[in-house]
């Protein structure tokens, strides 16, 4: 046996006392000290005549136990045989000396080491110094031996590789998991176990199917088929409905008219332009009287980009002042014929006047901040909410979805619990004020903003409120008498918000505007005729023709050809005109003009 450095081995005749019993330490020998063996002569091995009743000791594990040391002293002939040991008690606890060769002893003496005999009872388990065993179960030789020569493997398994098979199975399992359900990975089967040199260790099922694959596994792909058909048989043979699509009522506020009302603003420039005019009646008369109004317009803008309802025209009489509503009303008739703050030959004018609008909108969305009154403010942010949604649905310019969407969200605020708009925000309705606001929520539904259904359904309700004659006719506020400019108002809303182009009431309110309520040139009423001509260009048919003969020819032979206001419209005989000026009276007349391609019709040819 080897011996660390500085260590000196002392002999002992016995590892037992008298009495028998195991010593813990190496007893003190007197007498002269008696030198080491030489190293290089291996001590004997253990004696064979151990009793045949103690079976074969396990391998012993490293560093637990030591070999058995029994070196034979030079002054005995024959080395002395250690007597068989006695099991110990199970109450007696093992010590450390069994398990190791006993320390030297600090004396001035020599101390020889004193032989350590193995043994292992088979009623008692080995302890160690760093684990407690488990008494392992009885296992045959060959098992043991196999774990033997695998021990030194399982050793030398380097850390990366162990690393790289957890990162391995991590990264399986987030794959699996970030996988959607029913898609991707169908199944994977893995297979961890020891691998043995005459087998492969692989993936013994790996099954990866994509959701994308909609071809069934016995179709032939490599082929084509070229099949000659008939288109127009085809055709022939299809089933068409019997009835063309028609216009229903919804109860959620919209009617199918919805779907008519997106692309409202389409047909406002090119060759759009010039077929409506020409289906629907318009001239050159009628184009030349627009273009001469949105001259005029251009003239008078002011230098800070908005217009005024008093101005500095050659009208004598005060009006009052709503820069709010003159800024919208004049951007509307530029927008009407198709120019933007993008496009067209008025596209300056339009950025100016939008800047304007922009600048005085609050956070609410109000936009007519710098008005006074409370009947003005309410105009004003209605013609101002439409100004915007028309912009943002013809150019789909993002700066102006915000701020649309704000002026219109303060609309829907603003509805009273009646249903309708009036002067102040949720305290009254009249039918005048709701007529513009149901205008702008069309607008904004037009160009994609969020319009709330109940919103258009509580308008709907206050239209029932002010309806007489199974809804026919209409009044200012609801118990008051009807009249031509609030049943023209009145049946327009109905037509944008759903009613179809069958309706009784529609037919009868259509029926008389036309008898009783016919344009007269002699007799001005442009907020009337506002209203009407947009009705009965939606209904179309005879009613519109009857009226359209009458307005494309008194409308331009009423505008101003000469002097400082060429081609404005006088408001001094006008019924509203005295009240709201030359602005007031010039943009509705150019709406009028412009009713052939300002809003696509509500219905067909065939009046569905």
């Amino acid at each position: 046996m080897n011996l660390p450095p500085n260590t000196t081995a002392s002999d002992s005749s016995d590892a037992t006392d008298s009495s028998g019993t195991f010593s813990a330490g190496p007893p003190h020998v007197s007498g002269p000290p008696v030198p080491p063996p030489p190293v290089a002569t291996p001590p004997p091995a253990e004696p064979a005549s151990l009793p045949s009743s103690v079976p074969k000791p396990p391998p012993a594990p490293p560093r637990a136990t030591l070999p058995p040391v029994n070196p034979a002293p030079a002054s005995q002939p024959e080395p002395r045989q250690p007597e068989p040991r006695q099991p110990l008690p199970a109450s007696t606890p093992r010590t450390k000396a069994s398990a190791r060769v006993a320390k030297v002893a600090p004396t001035t003496q020599p101390v020889v080491a004193e032989p350590v005999a193995v043994e292992t009872p088979p009623t008692i388990p080995p302890q160690s110094r760093w684990r407690t065993e488990v008494q392992p179960e009885a296992r045959d030789d060959t098992q043991a031996d196999e774990e033997g020569e695998l021990a030194p493997v399982k050793r030398s398994v380097p850390a990366w590789l162990v690393s790289m098979v957890f990162h391995l199975v991590v990264l399986l399992v987030l794959a699996l998991l970030t996988t959607p359900v029913g898609e991707g990975i169908g199944s994977i089967v893995l297979e961890f176990g020891e691998a043995n040199e005459s087998e492969n260790f692989e993936l013994e099922s790996v099954n990866i199917q994509s959701s994308d694959s909609m071809l069934d596994s016995t179709s032939d792909l490599d082929s084509e088929m070229v099949v000659d058909t008939d288109i127009q048989s085809l055709m022939d043979t299809m089933e068409m409905p019997t009835e063309t699509l028609e216009m229903v009522q919804v109860e959620n506020g919209i009617g199918s008219a919805s779907e008519l009302v997106k692309p409202m603003f389409g047909g406002r420039s090119g060759a759009s332009k010039s077929a409506l005019l020409a289906a629907y009646g318009g001239t050159e008369q009628t184009v030349t009287a627009v273009e001469r109004g949105l001259q005029w317009l251009a003239k008078n803008q002011e230098r800070s980009g908005s217009w005024s309802m008093a101005g500095p025209y050659s009208d004598a009489a005060p009006f009052s002042e709503n820069r709010c509503a003159a800024t919208a009303m004049a951007m509307l008739a530029f927008q009407g014929d198709g120019n933007t703050h993008l496009q067209g030959p008025y596209s300056k004018n339009v950025e100016r006047g939008l800047r304007t609008l922009l600048k005085g909108q609050r956070r609410d969305g109000f936009l007519a901040t710098e008005v006074r009154g409370d009947d003005q403010q309410a105009y004003g942010h209605a013609q101002a909410t439409i100004a915007l949604c028309e912009l943002f649905a013809m150019t789909e310019d993002s700066a102006l979805r915000g701020p649309a969407q704000a002026a219109v969200d303060y609309c829907v605020n603003a509805q009273s619990a009646a249903g309708g708009w009036r002067y102040r925000p949720r305290l009254d309705s009249d039918l005048s004020v709701t007529g513009w606001y149901v205008m702008a929520l069309t607008s904004a539904h037009a160009a994609g903003l969020e319009v709330p259904s109940s919103t258009l359904q509580m308008a709907n309700t206050y239209l029932d409120s002010v309806q007489s004659n199974a809804g026919s006719w209409y009044s200012y506020q609801p118990n008051r008498p009807g009249s031509y400019a609030m049943t023209a108002e009145g049946l327009l809303c109905r037509q944008y918000l759903g009613w179809p182009h069958d309706e009784e009431a529609l037919e009868l309110g259509i029926g008389d505007l036309i008898e009783g309520g016919m344009l007269d040139p002699n007799n001005p009423n442009v907020y009337y005729w506002y209203y009407a001509t947009q009705t009965i260009h939606h209904y179309g048919g005879q009613p519109w023709r009857k009226w359209n003969s009458v307005m494309r020819t008194e409308l331009p032979r009423l505008q101003i050809k000469r002097g400082a206001e060429a081609g404005s419209w006088s408001p001094q005989a006008d019924e509203w005109g005295r009240r709201a000026g030359r602005l007031y009276v010039t943009c509705l007349s150019i709406y009028c003009l412009e009713v052939y391609y300002r809003h696509l019709p509500l219905y067909d040819q065939q009046g569905k």
